[in-house]
């Protein structure tokens, strides 16, 4: 039952907002990341609390449907400076050294900074401007750390550049072993397509870090295109509109933990764009097309399949959109399964499932066996994701909501699935963190979304007394 003119008492399905809101969010984001460099390598019991606590926020937030529509101006440049601190103040991984550390360091503060003082009295040029700062800030980063840490001793690094130059030769990376490897040494643990999509940078600068760097301006600017208004949102102001995607970019810039994530060639800002350009395109009415980035993504690393049954139950994309997604997604990994299906099982699915926990990771399977000495047996992880999984599902296809709370879903199944994990660092938390901060980018609509034809086109509501 919907409330009308004459019904003025909020529906329970209806979002609604509160003063608290704004304040929450900002606190949550600053210790969610925060301790998320701290993490960087070392595990601890606040860390699993603070991340526990975040996770249980945006459940509420997700129960309750609360808006944060509106923040006190000075909010968002409180925000940006403390991440600046935060990043400066707080244990920090990384193998820069000397001059490249302190010019990366240098680079962030002074777009943390810049974009506080233009986001302090926005206008749309300011919120433009500083949008533009903070891009070139990220690719400046990107560059100088690519260059001062040439050769970062990570297995991720090492697979992702071997594995291009395997992908240029035309052999199959699942039946590699790698050479001077600090970690994996006979596997590739990810999904065929974040090789091709990262080759580029390996085969043209030389370092697969230069296509991670262009991937991330592909999200960033996939977020100024999901904060572009559509037909059935509400009215806006050019900077309303260039706000709403200043503000999500400049936060995931100068976010703590941004260099490590940079440094360590963590692959996760490529399927946030993935995810992004899905949402910009069915938001414009193009759901078949939106199929593309999503498998893109899909076929990149494995645990997006969770976002899949979601997506089943929402009607702007619904279930033959969702499983043309996934039957996408095995014709773009079918080249390397029909290749060695032994070798592409192994390394993507029963390595992974049977691969030892590795004690810095921040989850509960962690604090269970570095505080208890009790190794939790797999079902327990299976009941968690599976319940937050239900739980998510059941209230999308009650709710139908829009693109902002379904992008938030997403970052809830995610962050469930991670706090259970033998296996969770930084780059699987930050894509919960930056699906939460694009969620802020998409405007408010006064008609909900379904499905005609082809198209997911906005539909009038119905209003019931």
């Amino acid at each position: 039952m919907r409330s009308t003119a004459a019904d003025p008492t909020p529906s329970p399905d209806e979002p609604r907002q509160t003063p608290y809101a704004a304040y929450a969010l900002a606190v949550g984001w600053l210790a969610y990341l925060g301790v998320l460099q701290w993490s960087v390598v070392r595990f601890r019991v606040p860390i699993v609390l603070t991340l526990t606590v975040c996770a249980v926020g945006l459940g509420l937030w997700l129960a309750r449907r609360t808006r944060v529509d509106s923040a006190p101006r000075w909010l968002v440049p409180v925000v940006l400076v403390a991440s600046v601190g935060i990043t400066w103040a707080v244990p920090l991984f990384s193998y820069l050294r000397d001059g490249a550390l302190t010019a990366s360091l240098a680079t962030l503060g002074v777009v943390g900074v810049g974009a506080a003082g233009l986001l302090a009295r926005p206008t749309a040029v300011r919120a433009r401007t500083a949008y533009g700062l903070a891009v070139l800030g990220h690719v400046i980063t990107a560059t100088i750390t690519t260059l001062g840490d040439p050769a970062p001793k990570i297995d991720v690094w090492v697979t992702l550049q071997q594995a291009s130059d395997a992908l240029a030769r035309g052999e199959n990376f699942y039946d590699m072993t790698w050479t001077d490897s600090p970690g994996i040494q006979d596997a590739f643990t990810y999904l065929p397509w974040t090789t091709v999509l990262l080759a580029p940078g390996r085969w043209l600068g030389g370092d697969v870090r230069w296509a991670l760097a262009f991937w991330s301006v592909v999200l960033f600017a996939g977020i100024w295109a999901l904060a572009r208004p559509t037909a059935g949102d509400a009215p806006r102001t050019p900077c309303t509109t260039a706000l709403r995607a200043a503000l999500p970019v400049t936060a995931l810039v100068v976010a703590p933990g941004t260099l490590t994530q940079i440094d360590q060639s963590w692959t996760e800002p490529l399927l946030a764009a993935g995810i992004v350009w899905w949402a910009v395109l069915v938001r414009r009415g193009h759901a078949w097309w939106a199929v593309a980035p999503l498998a893109l993504a899909c076929a990149s690393k494995q645990h997006l399949a969770l976002l899949l049954p979601l997506l089943l139950l929402w009607k702007p994309f619904g279930p033959q959109r969702a499983i043309a997604t996934g039957a996408l997604t095995g014709v773009l990994i079918a080249p390397w399964f029909l290749a060695s299906p032994a070798d592409f099982v192994h390394d993507t699915v029963t390595l992974l499932l049977g691969f030892h926990p590795i004690r810095f990771a921040n989850t509960w399977y962690l604090y269970f066996l570095n505080e208890h000495g009790v190794t939790l047996p797999f079902w327990v992880t299976g009941v968690v994701v599976l319940g937050a999984l239900g739980v998510a599902g059941w209230l999308v296809h009650r709710r139908q909501p829009g693109t902002d709370e379904l992008l938030r879903w997403f970052a809830f199944v995610l962050l469930a699935a991670n706090l259970v994990n033998k296996q969770a660092f930084y780059n699987q938390y930050w894509l919960s963190a930056a699906l939460v901060a694009v969620s802020l980018a998409v405007p408010a609509r006064t008609e909900p979304q379904v499905t005609s034809g082809r198209r997911a086109e906005p539909a009038r509501r119905a209003s019931a007394a």
